[in-house]
């Protein structure tokens, strides 16, 4: 065990370990986080490090829970369930107010519909509710016109499809998951967290900038009316700080499927595991015509809402077109705001997951993924 590392690799990722470990000296003693991953259904990365860090401590993930409710999404489309190119409102037929009528369900996953949140906000009740964010959306009109371009749909795109599988399905997108995702799997990985594993979750800590990273942030201040500020609920008279989001109890409890999610990184890596790969003597929970489906890029651009260059697949994001140039195509995936990744790369076998207590700056996936996935994708492809 190296200093302050716990956990074990498979022969040939120690390269992870020594990749790990280098980074958490240089930031203890506030660290804290773990490190998984999977090739081919086998685990072959199990680490942690940090005072008060188990291997199953449960993390606030943020939008690596879109990656949760995307699953879902993926399965009942592969059952035909769901088809995406069938209007929403074939589904959910109050969605067509204020001109939303055309768009489908493929435009809605894959962040093209413009419905970002609401004029007016939502309160803090609503945004621990997908099932009122969703009433209250379906009277949004877009904020440009459906499918002429995308952005991300930070706190509500999980309401929103969340509603589609409802109204498919009779069943919330939450028990939907639970039943046939992470309770089979048996998965540390909740869209709403029981009551008696509460004792497990370990709640984030804000991000700590350098006086030179605030410095930066203070020069250039976001308006308080643009795309990004609504898609975060950032422009209400009292919006809180979105990095104690999971925080709440009300939240954890609900498990909205935009943010509210909370993982152990082997929950995280183990869901993507399954997704491709025989996982326990079970086959991959994904065909691989469907799998193909998720991971091809849908959008791909500039993104009106990040203001810079995103792709995104089938629900979830495209991550070998923007942060991981080095994975292979049609990898599929989702980062959250504190820090977190998650995704499954078929071409190699590997699914990853990663945590963390603090929030990383400048939010997002953190920096150090970059060098822990090329570590394991390397060691994946040479397994």
């Amino acid at each position: 065990m190296t200093q302050g590392i716990h956990g074990t690799v498979a022969d040939g990722f120690e390269p992870v370990r020594e990749e790990f470990a280098a980074f958490v000296a240089g930031e203890l003693p506030d660290y804290e986080g773990q490190l998984c991953a999977f090739v081919h259904g086998r685990r072959v990365v199990d680490l942690w490090a940090g005072d008060g860090c188990a291997a199953d401590s449960l993390y606030g993930v943020f939008s690596s829970s879109k990656g949760a409710a995307h699953l879902v999404v993926a399965l009942l489309v592969q059952e035909g369930t769901l088809e995406p190119d069938r209007k929403v409102t074939y589904y959910w037929p109050e969605f067509g107010a204020e001109g939303k009528g055309g768009i489908t369900l493929r435009e809605l996953l894959s962040h093209r519909a413009g419905l970002i949140g609401l004029d007016a906000g939502f309160s803090r009740a609503e945004l621990a509710d997908d099932r009122a964010m969703a009433e209250r959306l379906a009277d949004q009109r877009p904020f440009w016109r459906p499918g002429s371009a995308f952005g991300y749909h930070a706190l509500v795109i999980g309401a929103l499809t969340g509603e589609v599988v409802r109204r498919a399905t009779g069943r919330t997108l939450q028990e939907v998951y639970e039943e046939r995702i992470r309770a089979p799997y048996a998965l540390d990985f909740h869209l709403g967290l029981p009551e008696e594993l509460e004792p497990r979750y370990r709640s984030v800590l804000p991000m700590a900038p350098t006086a030179r990273q605030r410095a930066e942030l203070e020069a250039e201040p976001a308006g308080p009316h643009t795309l990004g500020a609504i898609s975060v609920n950032a422009h209400v008279p009292e919006p809180g700080d979105l990095t104690d989001y999971p925080n709440s109890r009300a939240v954890r409890a609900s498990g909205p499927a935009s943010a509210g999610g909370v993982a152990a990184a082997r929950g995280l890596a183990g869901m993507y595991a399954a997704a491709i790969s025989e996982v326990d003597e079970r086959p991959p929970l994904l065909k691989p015509d469907i799998v193909a489906e998720v991971g091809q890029i849908h959008s791909t651009g500039y993104d009106l809402v990040a203001r810079g260059h995103r792709s995104f697949g089938l629900g979830f994001q495209a991550l070998c077109d923007t942060l991981y140039p080095f994975l292979g195509a049609g990898t599929f995936g989702h980062g959250g705001v504190g820090g977190s990744q998650a995704f499954a790369d078929p071409r190699s076998g590997l699914a990853y997951g990663y945590t963390r207590r603090r929030c990383a700056y400048p939010g997002g996936a953190a920096p150090e993924n970059e060098r822990f996935i090329r570590a394991a994708h390397r060691a994946a492809l040479a397994g």
